[in-house]
């Protein structure tokens, strides 16, 4: 199920992979099993938009209409889904804070993840570290000419072209410079993870509306005495 896992002091976080759809139409048969592998009794989801509202929650089960969720909450997981956007993890392990960001070229131009970030800063955080997930790399993502052109003019590091020469943004490159530019920690472990190219991960782009969703989780535990 977990692609990939990590832990950042009281934080653990996991990347899923396609052997469990997060879709909306399967999610509500397929959180508990997510729930029961990473050992949380309750997860917080979220509708995304493609937009930049950031929301605090402190319980499970509701669906606010947001890109990235955040918690000060011991115990309560939260998750965000994808199929080519960039899911993040935001980790303030002194402040005892957590958070998910879903990204995409919209999120990216509207400023998502920053937008996140600052919401921490707000509560106190002061070393934030960040897991950017696999996503659709810059070599695969084309987009028509005007629109590559608008993400690159709104964040430079997204600038790309495919491998086969036409205009693309490199929405994963553009997080990446987002969250340095504010003073993050990155810890960039979908880098080399296309979710085009590698099958083992849900792409929108390679498999259209039949395509499901794979997830990143994160969750605050107990902090250490």
């Amino acid at each position: 199920m977990f692609l990939l896992r990590d832990a950042c002091g009281s934080i653990e976080l996991a990347f899923t992979d396609r052997s469990i759809d997060l879709s909306t139409a399967a999610v509500d048969d397929t959180l508990g099993e997510v729930a029961r592998a990473a050992g949380v009794d309750a997860l917080a989801t979220m509708h995304q938009v493609h937009g930049n509202d950031v929301v605090w929650v402190d319980i499970a089960g509701t669906q606010p209409k947001a890109d990235a969720l955040l918690t000060d909450v011991v115990g309560l997981g939260l998750l965000v889904r994808v199929a080519d956007c960039v899911p993040v993890v935001l980790a303030v392990p002194d402040e005892q804070l957590v958070g998910v960001v879903h990204s995409g070229r919209q999120g990216l131009v509207s400023g998502v993840v920053p937008g996140a970030v600052d919401a921490l800063r707000e509560r106190g955080a002061t070393r934030i570290e960040a897991w950017v997930g696999p996503r659709v790399c810059g070599h695969c993502y084309e987009l028509p000419a005007a629109m590559a052109a608008a993400v690159a003019d709104a964040v430079p590091e997204a600038r790309s072209t495919t491998s086969w020469g036409t205009p693309a943004a490199d929405i994963g490159a553009g997080v990446v410079a987002q969250l340095s530019a504010r003073e993050v920690v990155v810890h960039d472990v979908g880098a080399d993870l296309c979710t085009v190219e590698d099958e083992r991960l849900f792409s929108y782009r390679r498999e259209g509306d039949a395509s499901g969703r794979f997830a990143a989780f994160a969750v605050l535990r107990v902090a250490d005495e």
